[in-house]
C-alpha cells in the first residue's frame, strides 16, 4: 500500500492504490518516438466568462525542440455551439487559435498530425466558460425520492446476513490488522463482495469508517491495508456483487460474457436496469459499516473514481450519514445532457436519431439512475475533481452535478488532465480527508 505524506495525525493510504485508475495526467500530449504535440490555454487555469476570446495554442515538439512546417489539423467541439474545425502550420513559436462561447460549458480543441505515413499524434486542450454556472439539463423526476424510498423499502425485506472468510495479511501487520472476504446478502440478484479491514481489538465506538467503490469495469475487491493500520473501518465493494480474489482469467471470462455492456442492461425499464442492483448494493454497504461495533457512530466517508465516483455522489445523497464524499472524475452525470447540446457523462444511454430520443422508455429510466440529481441531496461535505479534457466523463456533465450540490464542496480542476486522477487530485483528496477527520474528532 503506498502512502501520501502524513497531513495532521493521520496518513492517508494514497487514492492511487485504489484501483480505480492507474494513470496520472501531468501533460496534455500524447508521444510518438520523441514527437509530440503540447497543447494549452493562454490562461494557465483555463477558466474564461461568457463571450471572452479563448486561445488555444499548440506547438509540434521533437526531440524537445519545435518542428515547424507541419499540419496540424484541428477541432473544436463546444457545448451549446457548433463545432469548429481547420487546419494550422506548426512553427517556431506556438500557433493560437480562437473560439469563444456565449454560454456556460466547455471548449475542447482536439489536435492530430501524421508526423511520417501511417504515424499520427494527437494533443488536446480544454477550456471553461463560466463553470459554476453550469445547469443540469433536466430536474429530477417528481416521484424520485418516492421512488428510492421505496428501493429502500425493498432492500429492507432481505435480512442482511452476513459472511466474513479472513483473508491473510502482511507480514508486518500480522497481529495490528485482519481482513475478511465479505458477501452481504442484498436485494437486486447479486450480494455485497468485498474486503473488509479493521485494526485488531478496537475498542466500541471507537473507529471513524471509509467505504470505497470501483470504476467501470469488472475485477475483484481491493483490501485497504493502509487505511486500517492507520485506525480505521475500511470497507471496497467491487461493482457487481462477484468473487473476489480470483485469477485474471475469471475477471476476463466474464467482462467479455455475461457482464459485457453490461451499462446499458435493461436500460429502459427502472425496475430492471443494471444500476439498480448496482445501487441497492452501495446501500447496503453503508448499512453493514455502520451495524459494526467499532464503527464511532460519526465519521462515515465514502470515495470512488468514475463509475465509483458517481457511487459516492449516489452513497452520500441517498443516506444522511455520509459526512465526506470524495468522488474524482464521476460518471453517470447529467445522463439527459445530449438533449440541451451539451455533453452527457459516461455512459450516454440517450442515443438520438432525427433530433428525437431513439427510444424514449430510456429517456424516462435514466433520471432515476443519474448522480446529479442524488448531488442536490447531498448534506455532506463533498470534494469533486474534473479533467478539463475528459471524453469519458465530460467536465460540462461534472460540473453540471457539482453545481447541484448544495452542501459544503471543493472542487478541483485539472485543466491538462483527461479521464485520470491526476497527482493534485490525489493530494487533495488525502488533505481532506484528514482536515475531515481532524474536524470531525475535534467535535466530539
Amino acid at each position: 500500500m503506498n502512502m501520501l505524506p502524513k497531513v495532521g495525525y493521520f496518513k492517508v493510504a494514497s487514492i492511487f492504490s485504489i484501483g480505480f485508475l492507474a494513470s496520472l495526467c501531468l501533460f496534455a500530449e500524447n508521444k510518438v518516438e520523441k514527437t509530440l504535440i503540447k497543447a494549452g490555454t493562454d490562461k494557465p487555469e483555463a477558466i474564461y466568462q461568457k463571450g471572452e476570446k479563448i486561445k488555444f495554442n499548440v506547438l509540434l515538439m521533437d526531440d524537445n525542440k519545435p518542428l515547424e512546417g507541419k499540419k496540424l489539423n484541428y477541432t473544436i467541439k463546444r457545448d451549446k455551439d457548433e463545432a469548429q474545425s481547420g487546419t494550422v502550420v506548426s512553427k517556431a513559436e506556438p500557433v493560437v487559435i480562437e473560439t469563444e462561447l456565449k454560454e456556460p460549458g466547455f471548449a475542447l480543441c482536439t489536435f492530430s498530425c501524421e508526423i511520417e505515413k501511417g504515424k499520427v499524434i494527437r494533443g488536446s486542450a480544454g477550456a471553461a466558460v463560466d463553470p459554476s454556472n453550469i445547469k443540469v439539463s433536466r430536474p429530477a423526476p417528481e416521484d424520485f425520492d418516492k421512488f428510492w424510498q421505496e428501493r429502500k423499502e425493498e432492500l429492507a425485506k432481505v435480512p442482511m446476513k452476513v459472511t466474513m472468510e479472513p483473508v491473510e495479511v502482511p507480514a508486518d501487520m500480522k497481529g495490528k490488522v485482519e481482513c475478511f472476504d465479505i458477501k452481504i446478502d442484498c436485494a437486486g440478484g447479486m450480494p455485497v463482495s468485498g474486503y473488509f479491514c479493521k485494526p485488531v481489538n478496537a475498542a466500541k465506538g471507537s473507529l471513524p469508517a471509509l467505504v470505497s467503490y470501483h470504476g467501470a469495469g469488472v475485477r475483484s475487491s481491493n483490501k485497504h491495508f493502509g487505511y486500517a493500520s492507520q485506525g480505521m473501518l475500511a470497507l471496497d465493494i467491487n461493482a457487481h456483487g462477484i468473487e473476489n480474489g480470483k485469477p485474471a482469467s475469471f475477471y476476463q471470462e466474464l467482462r467479455g460474457g455475461k457482464l459485457k455492456g453490461y451499462p446499458f442492461f435493461n436500460s429502459d425499464d427502472k425496475d430492471k436496469i443494471y444500476f439498480k442492483g448496482m445501487f441497492l448494493r452501495l446501500i447496503r454497504s453503508l448499512e453493514f459499516i455502520k451495524s459494526q461495533p467499532e464503527w464511532d457512530g460519526k465519521i462515515l466517508i465514502v470515495t470512488g473514481s468514475s463509475q465509483g465516483g458517481a457511487q459516492s455522489l449516489v452513497a452520500a445523497g441517498i443516506d444522511p450519514q455520509v459526512t465526506l464524499c470524495i468522488a474524482h472524475v464521476p460518471a453517470m452525470c447529467d445522463h439527459t445532457g445530449i438533449l440541451a447540446n451539451q455533453s452527457s457523462g459516461w455512459p450516454r444511454f440517450i442515443k438520438m436519431k432525427d433530433g428525437k430520443p431513439e427510444n424514449e422508455n430510456i429517456l424516462k429510466t435514466v433520471p432515476y439512475f443519474d448522480a446529479a440529481n442524488f448531488a442536490s441531496r447531498i448534506k455532506a461535505e463533498t470534494l469533486v475533481t474534473v479533467g478539463f479534457i475528459d471524453t469519458t466523463c465530460a467536465p460540462t456533465s461534472v460540473y453540471a452535478a457539482y453545481n447541484n450540490i448544495k452542501s459544503l464542496k471543493t472542487i478541483v480542476n485539472n485543466p491538462l488532465c483527461a479521464h485520470a486522477v491526476s497527482k493534485e487530485s490525489g493530494t487533495e483528496a488525502s488533505k481532506k480527508i484528514n482536515e475531515h477527520l481532524q474536524k470531525m474528532k475535534s467535535a466530539k
